[in-house]
């Protein structure tokens, strides 16, 4: 998956491993099969669930499975263009030089540290290519093939983790809350836990003991959104050379900030956080002292592990503690 390093060539791949496929397949067929039970039932409506649930599932695990897989080899004259399916022949295409007349990198509005490039062809014709995945030398990647194809005009894509700036930023600056916003949010969470109370009450009859207990949970719930709303709003962090500034919010809302160097570093991985290794991907980062840090969302794992490379070179991080 990682653009090549040993040669002059640029390679870009795109698609999931079989493994992968499996897994997402598996996943996909669990949760419609959670369904056929109401196949068996005498309600016409269960049953057109179930159908629907069951033919939903199909179409997730044939689309998973057979979804290509594509790769461009980008040389000094000419791009090959390879896209094949699991039960299907190799298909290629030749780009030559001299048929590219215009080149954009237009960014994911998804995940923002991933750029595709796009050709357009003296035809009219326009080519995506799959993500590059060293997001830290977009800016280099795109210079040169802008350069060996002699295209003009090409605007250089806003790339926050280029290593080529002095400074790389994971996630957005981080604000607090407007104290109205989280005021209205903690009334909310008081008035739906009384709810079932006042419902009982309005209807005459007896309040049980769940709707008794959801009033004080309700209070707690509120006191909770209201002290520690401010959490949730994550890290930014600030890559330079020889640290990492770290920068969070406290409960209240005041800034708080951490440093990281590379002799604090015990071990850097890279970890996903979610269900799929193509956009959850994070840098984890364990210090001597114990603490654990987590980078906001990067994308997959291969871009991930490319600013988990840069961060080891900027912060000198000895081979023993690179667990990427």
């Amino acid at each position: 998956m990682d653009d090549a390093t040993t040669s002059t060539d640029i390679r870009l791949r795109e698609g999931a491993s079989i493994a992968q496929r499996l897994v997402m397949s598996a996943f996909a067929a669990a949760v419609a099969l959670c369904f056929t039970p109401g196949l068996f039932t005498h309600d016409t409506l269960e049953i057109i669930i179930s159908v629907v649930a069951l033919l939903v599932g199909a179409g997730f695990v044939v689309g998973i499975m057979m979804a290509p897989a594509v790769v461009w080899i980008i040389t000094a004259n000419e791009i090959l263009i390879g896209r094949q399916s699991p039960f299907g022949k190799l298909r290629t295409r030749i780009v030559g030089k001299d048929d590219i007349a215009a080149l954009q990198v237009p960014g994911s509005k998804r995940v923002k540290a991933r750029f595709q490039l796009v050709f357009t062809l003296t035809s009219g014709e326009r080519l995506t290519s799959p993500p590059i995945s060293d997001v830290t030398h977009v800016h280099d990647t795109v210079a040169r093939i802008a350069t060996q194809f002699e295209v003009p005009n090409v605007e250089e894509p806003v790339n926050p983790l280029d290593a080529s700036n002095p400074e790389m930023h994971l996630g957005e600056p981080i604000e607090a809350f407007p104290a109205r916003d989280i005021r209205i949010v903690a009334l909310i969470v008081v008035a739906l836990s009384a709810v079932p109370y006042a419902t009982k009450l309005w209807r005459g009859w007896p309040p049980s003991h769940v709707d008794i207990l959801l009033l004080p949970l309700g209070v707690l719930a509120a006191f909770a959104v209201y002290r520690y709303a401010n959490l949730v709003t994550g890290a930014f962090w600030i890559i330079r050379e020889g640290d990492i500034r770290v920068e969070r919010l406290w409960g209240d809302g005041t800034p708080r900030a951490d440093h990281i160097e590379g002799h604090d570093v015990k071990t850097i991985t890279v970890d996903r956080r979610g269900r799929s290794e193509d956009e959850h991907c994070i840098v984890t980062i364990r210090l001597h002292s114990g603490r654990r840090f987590r980078s906001p969302r990067i994308g997959s794992r291969v871009e991930a592990r490319a600013v988990a490379t840069e961060i080891v070179r900027r912060l000198g991080i000895p081979a023993e503690s690179n667990k990427i």
